[in-house]
């Protein structure tokens, strides 16, 4: 067997990169990816580990004016996208390995932040349900 030739290397590169996407695009379908990108509680519940939390939320006075992407991210557009990004990475790799503490707890960083988007609005004390 000799080395590959360019033309080998393309077609070994394409299906490769094909696969990758492939799986990509699968598993973001597979996990409702783009419901992450909204600000519905509805994709918190996405799994099953935040039940009790959103029926918490919507059991709380707050739940007619404010949302969990309210409470929990920052409030600027990149920030709170980059937010999403690092909690979609750290919570696909959590429930794909089940390597996650029940009941489930706040990240330090979420805390800050939902610490500093709770005092933005006024609400001053994160929403029953948090640990």
């Amino acid at each position: 067997m000799g080395v590959m030739t360019g033309a080998k290397q393309i077609c070994a590169a394409a299906i490769t990169l094909g696969a990758l996407l492939g799986t990509g695009a699968y598993t973001f379908k597979y996990a409702e990816g783009f419901s992450y990108l909204s600000a519905d509680p509805r994709a918190c519940v996405n799994c099953h580990i935040m039940n009790p939390q959103y029926d918490s939320w919507q059991q709380a006075g707050h739940h007619t004016v404010a949302t969990c992407v309210d409470s929990h991210l920052p409030h600027a557009f990149i920030p709170k996208y980059i937010a999403k990004a690092e909690n979609g990475y750290h919570h696909s790799v959590a429930f794909t390995f089940q390597n996650f503490h029940e009941p489930i707890m706040i990240k330090n960083n979420n805390k800050v932040s939902s610490d500093e988007s709770n005092l933005a609005s006024g609400t001053r004390q994160p929403p029953t349900g948090i640990q």
